[in-house]
């Protein structure tokens, strides 16, 4: 066979090979890469959205949002059943009680006060889990996933600091910090509803 011959060959197979591969964009966000996709306990999930976390000028976290199906409003996710996972990569070094204060702040903020008495149990159990973990360093990928029948799984690089947090009512109010009335970002909450410039 021909050099030529050899040559086209090799381009249609791939060619033809492309074709028939899914694409796999990834999300770009201040130098984080979210893929598209993304499989928590064997069930595949789409990226709805990522985003920025800013204070003024400073760079604190990159978050993505996996989600069985993408909606485009915040109510549509929170009301949503069903596996998701929210992947926050750290800009900056943080203490664990930085973060155990924010997402209490955030939880707080978003749920009305006859929710709260259910919810404080968990956001404690939460708080401990992450209070082990000392300091969250720049860089590190903190999942927060809730996984049907089991419930609310925290893990730093991985290693899973909490779980046997019941209830999609806890995971709907984790997911209000950003999603809800008073996110912490509004710029963020556009780009997890797939909001882009």
């Amino acid at each position: 066979m021909s050099v030529m011959k050899n040559w086209a060959l090799s381009l249609s197979l791939a060619l033809a090979s492309a074709l028939l591969s899914p694409a796999h964009a990834a999300v770009e966000v201040a130098g984080v890469k979210f893929e598209d996709t993304y499989s928590l306990a064997g069930q595949p999930l789409q990226l709805n959205g990522a985003g920025l976390r800013k204070m003024m000028f400073i760079k604190v976290y990159t978050l993505g949002l996996y989600v069985q199906k993408k909606e485009t409003t915040a109510q549509g996710l929170l009301d949503a059943p069903g596996y998701k996972s929210m992947h926050v990569v750290l800009k900056r070094d943080v203490k664990a009680q930085k973060l155990i204060d924010a997402l209490v702040f955030g939880v707080e903020n978003n749920t009305p006060e006859a929710e709260l008495k259910d919810l404080r149990p968990r956001l404690e159990h939460l708080a401990n889990g992450l209070r082990a973990a000392g300091e969250i360093e720049e860089d590190a990928i903190v999942k927060i996933e809730f996984v049907p029948g089991l419930g609310t799984v925290v893990s730093h690089n991985n290693k899973i600091l909490v779980k046997d947090l019941p209830g999609e009512d806890f995971y709907r109010a984790l997911m209000r910090i950003w999603l809800g009335e008073k996110p912490a970002d509004r710029g963020l909450k556009a780009r997890l509803l797939g909001e882009t410039d």
